[in-house]
């Protein structure tokens, strides 16, 4: 072979060693990335719920008699006053000493009402006092630059809440003072021998709207068979049921959102109560689950929403965690390193490999604590054949 042949031979075996190499060479991995910014981060707790009317009153027959049929509807306001029912009461048997004591138990009753009625009043009252001493302490410190602008506006919204559970207190307190009135009256009528006369007229004791009518068609009823519900329509609040493992982080005065449906923009609320004791619900799956309601008032009112009522089904996020100026990563981009977070940043066309600090996320976002710095891109979703040093060409 001469020489020449020699040359170009080695020639073709180099460049098809080069060749071989280049198409074996490890292939850059497709990535999605996303950008590591600045902005607020919530942590909440969400879970479906319902409204309910935050005081109900069932009105019953103050006696025994015939009813007539009731014409309200559901939906039907009703004035403070207004005739609901005529009742022809049953003439009692002489010396009826049985009606005698029902009409006296149903008074001792409605009076024990009317005492728990006035003390939550009074109740109320005092917290709404504190409220507004806590609101004027916070606007002059907000004045002066001593506490921020959010402090001053949660102590607003605890006052107007606690301004409309004080008219709630005010409203059962009427209510029971109706009753109590109608109670005496029923019983002066049996005593007096005078029942089986005129009807009876059954009235309303608060203003409101008419949400059931129990017993509507014409019969005899006996004393204190329920006969309509009524309510304040817009006196709602929100009832949510969540895993009680998750009720453990949320205390009363938390802020949440409440979400209605496709074109009602979220309400604001504030956590009103935790309930202190669990039930236990099975979930659509069969699970057994402990679940704990967190009952929540409206922060504005509702005078604007005319398609809210009872028992309207609500998603409630309830934010147990709230930090202005933070650092996040999405939480897609987290996957677990031995006991704690990494993340794959990149780097010019290599992937990196970085541990990060991340002790709180929520369904989107993750709270970079330490290890990542802003604007830094991470990859989104890594796949197993990412590794530290990888080559990657980011999807665009």
């Amino acid at each position: 072979m001469t020489r020449r042949n020699k040359i170009a031979l080695g020639a073709g075996l180099a460049a098809l060693a080069l060749l071989a190499g280049w198409a074996l060479r490890p292939q850059a991995v497709a990535v999605e990335t996303a950008q590591a910014v600045r902005g607020a981060f919530e942590q909440t707790v969400s879970d479906d719920g319902k409204t309910r009317v935050r005081e109900r009153y069932v009105v019953s027959a103050p006696l025994a008699g015939r009813l007539e049929r009731i014409a309200l509807r559901a939906g039907d306001a009703v004035e403070k006053g207004q005739v609901l029912a005529l009742l022809t009461p049953t003439a009692p048997a002489f010396l009826d000493a049985r009606t005698s004591r029902e009409l006296q138990g149903r008074i001792g009753a409605v009076q024990a009402l009317l005492a728990r009625a006035r003390a939550e009043t009074l109740k109320y009252a005092a917290q709404r006092d504190q409220a507004q001493a806590d609101l004027e302490r916070q606007a002059r410190l907000a004045k002066e630059g001593f506490v921020s602008e959010t402090a001053r506006e949660q102590a607003g919204l605890a006052l107007r809440t606690a301004e409309r559970t004080l008219d709630a207190a005010r409203y059962a307190e009427e209510a029971a003072r109706h009753e109590l009135e109608q109670a005496r009256a029923a019983l002066a009528l049996y005593q007096s021998g005078e029942a089986g006369g005129a009807k009876w007229q059954v009235t309303s004791p608060v203003k409101g709207a008419v949400l059931k009518v129990v017993q509507e068609s014409e019969g005899a009823v006996a004393l204190g068979t329920p006969l309509i519900e009524l309510a304040d329509p817009k006196g709602l609040e929100a009832v949510v049921d969540v895993l009680s493992q998750e009720a453990v982080g949320i205390r009363p005065g938390m802020p949440a959102r409440i979400e209605l449906g496709q074109g009602v923009a979220p309400l604001a609320a504030r956590v009103r109560l935790v309930e202190p004791a669990a039930f236990t619900k099975i979930s659509a799956l069969g699970v057994e689950e402990q679940r704990v309601n967190v009952v929540l008032d409206f922060a504005a009112p509702l005078e604007n929403l005319q398609t809210i009522g009872d028992g309207f089904r609500v998603e409630a996020h309830v934010v147990v965690f709230r930090q202005d100026n933070a650092l996040k990563a999405p939480v897609g981009a987290l996957f677990r390193d031995g006991a704690g977070w990494a993340v794959f940043t990149v780097d010019g066309a290599r992937a990196r490999k970085r541990l990060v600090k991340a002790q709180r996320r929520n369904g989107i976002e993750a709270l970079v604590e330490d290890g990542l710095q802003p604007g830094e891109r991470v990859v989104v979703y890594p796949s197993d054949a990412l590794k530290d040093g990888a080559r990657v060409s980011v999807r665009r």
